[in-house]
């Protein structure tokens, strides 16, 4: 009510400038206006339309479905913190028809952010999820749809991130998909060979065409976004970004690709110096040239995987003082917390694919087992908050304030239904809760400030 008066103050005095110059004996139009004000307040606030309330503008509920929604980054894009993926499961491991009741599931539990790729399945994720949505006839402009590109087909100009085919390879995704955009469209590792230049100045470019709304990085180390160079900080210091910042200024696939995306998994930091320096100029460049700078970082986190989410991402923030949200993946670990490997390898699991040998020799290593004992410890408090593993492991990761959204990976309704129900658990992950889970897990990554208190 405060701010409401002190609104009305402000406009009251600014509309009346003029006038109260030439009459400066007549101070009780304000106080008059104000008493006015207070009536009609009062009058509504016994109806309860002016009840105090604070609302956050990070986080809201939808009234139907329960589900929360939370502001991408810095942007205003408003993405449902669960979405759903389809790596591996569209196109592959499950048929067409249970894609399509696992993608009508999510959308009327309140999901909006569907998420897929060039690589996945040969590109025939893409075609199944864009026939889904030509088939329910949803509303475009009530869908989040992401994409990835960097591994388009086996001649050397159909993957990487040069200009040619960060354009081309967004069309033959658009095509695919029958979609005239993509909300955002993620650079799917980063690329040596390319300079960042030309790959800040080609997603500009397909922004500005209408072709994506935003664009995001994904398997990117935190100083892969933010600079390196220091010569480009005084310079930056001088010019900014002005107005014209939002114009453009001028080899694996299938199961090796699998294979290689596997050995990342559970592997804190990859990337090493020069995927840092990459990272670094992607954020440097887009600032020094008036360019698009990315929104978000898609990044592997669970329960097993914190370092870069927890650490490296949040340190970028405070540097940049922007914050590039976080779409995180594979919040079960690619299945591992979900207790199915406690003792081995289910026939019909994921480990037990030819493509996934890296997954099965993880689980039965040492540190896999290790993991294994480290989940049973869970289990009490599990049985407190009256929830399943995979619940608290989902719920955990949305107790991150830094994490937009988690997606989900499920190859049947029953699995989608338990994970979507981790939106109930998350009211209960207290700081007592994840304190407990710490303790048990004993990996909370820790920063160099940390070290020093």
């Amino acid at each position: 009510m405060q701010v409401s008066i002190a609104c009305t103050d402000h406009n009251l005095k600014r509309g009346n400038g003029e006038h109260s110059k030439q009459n400066a004996t007549s101070p009780n139009v304000v106080n008059q206006a104000r008493a006015k004000f207070r009536t009609v307040a009062i009058i509504a606030r016994s109806f309860g339309s002016f009840t105090p309330r604070h609302i956050s503008l990070k986080e809201s509920t939808g009234k139907h479905t329960g589900m929360k929604y939370r502001n991408l980054g810095k942007s205003g894009l408003r993405v449902s913190c669960l979405g759903l993926g389809t790596w591996v499961t569209f196109g592959g491991q499950i048929s067409d028809e249970v894609a399509e009741q696992l993608m009508t599931m999510a959308y009327e539990s309140g999901v909006n952010l569907f998420d897929t790729a060039e690589v996945y399945a040969g590109g025939r994720a893409e075609i199944i999820l864009g026939s889904i949505i030509k088939k329910k006839c949803w509303r475009r402009s009530s869908l989040v749809i992401t994409t990835k590109l960097y591994w388009g087909g086996k001649a050397e100009t159909e993957r990487g991130l040069s200009r040619k085919h960060i354009i081309e390879g967004l069309k033959g995704s658009l095509q695919r998909m029958q979609l005239e955009y993509v909300d955002v469209v993620f650079a799917n590792r980063p690329d040596s060979n390319t300079p960042m230049e030309e790959i800040v100045r080609a997603m500009t470019y397909v922004i500005n065409q209408g072709m994506a709304m935003y664009w995001g990085t994904s398997r990117w180390t935190a100083m892969e976004i933010m600079r390196r160079r220091r010569r480009d900080q005084a310079r930056e210091r001088g010019e900014g970004r002005g107005e014209g910042g939002w114009r453009d200024g001028g080899r694996e696939r299938g199961g090796g690709r699998e294979k290689a995306r596997g050995r990342e998994v559970g592997r804190e930091g990859g990337g090493g110096r020069e995927t840092r320096r990459i990272e670094g100029e992607a954020y440097s460049v887009a600032r020094q040239f008036n360019l698009i700078p990315p929104v978000c970082e898609q990044a592997e986190y669970h329960l097993f995987q914190r370092e870069k989410v927890e650490i490296q991402l949040p340190e970028l923030y405070h540097k940049i003082g922007k914050c590039v949200g976080a779409m995180t993946w594979s919040p079960l670990a690619c299945g591992i917390i979900t207790g199915k490997y406690e003792n081995g390898i289910p026939e019909s699991s994921r480990a037990s694919m030819k493509s996934y040998q890296w997954l099965k020799e993880k689980i039965v290593s040492e540190d896999g087992r290790k993991q294994q004992a480290k989940l049973k410890e869970l289990n009490h408090i599990t049985e407190k908050l009256g929830c399943t593993l995979p619940q608290l492991a989902v719920a955990w990761c949305l107790r991150n304030e830094g994490v937009s959204s988690v997606l989900l990976g499920t190859s049947n309704p029953e699995q989608l239904t338990e994970n979507l129900g981790a939106i109930q658990v998350l009211p209960k992950m207290t700081s007592h809760i994840v304190s407990e889970i710490d303790h048990i897990l004993a990996n909370r990554p820790y920063t160099k400030k940390d070290y020093r208190s």
